[in-house]
């Protein structure tokens, strides 16, 4: 019983740090799909505060998403880089719930 149960225990922990590996590529680097999520917050926050409704097409400046100190810390190597702009409304478009499920060509780690 006691082998059953610590089986049961190290699948669960196995299968919770695969979920967390989900990764996202764009440009040659790869984000976490935490850092992408939070990147779509921001964006949509940004988008709401600016126009006072979401957008589907994100619309804030993408740009100034550099220097947002709630941007996540492995974003900014996007910052150094010709074409953030695009990258990060490349990013801030992937569909999380496909991605989640590796279903998304972007996204690896499943």
């Amino acid at each position: 019983m006691k082998a059953t149960l610590a089986t049961v225990a190290l699948f669960v922990l196995a299968l919770s740090l695969t979920c967390e590996a989900v990764q996202v590529e764009e440009n040659g680097l790869s984000f976490s799909l935490e850092a992408i999520k939070r990147l779509k917050e921001l964006m949509e926050s940004r988008t709401v505060a600016m126009t006072g409704q979401h957008s589907p097409r994100l619309k804030s400046s993408t740009m100034s998403m550099c220097m947002e100190p709630m941007l996540p810390q492995e974003l900014l190597t996007l910052c150094k880089q010709r074409g953030a702009s695009a990258s990060f409304l490349r990013l801030a478009a992937v569909p999380l719930d496909v991605c989640e499920i590796c279903a998304f060509a972007a996204c690896t780690g499943c």
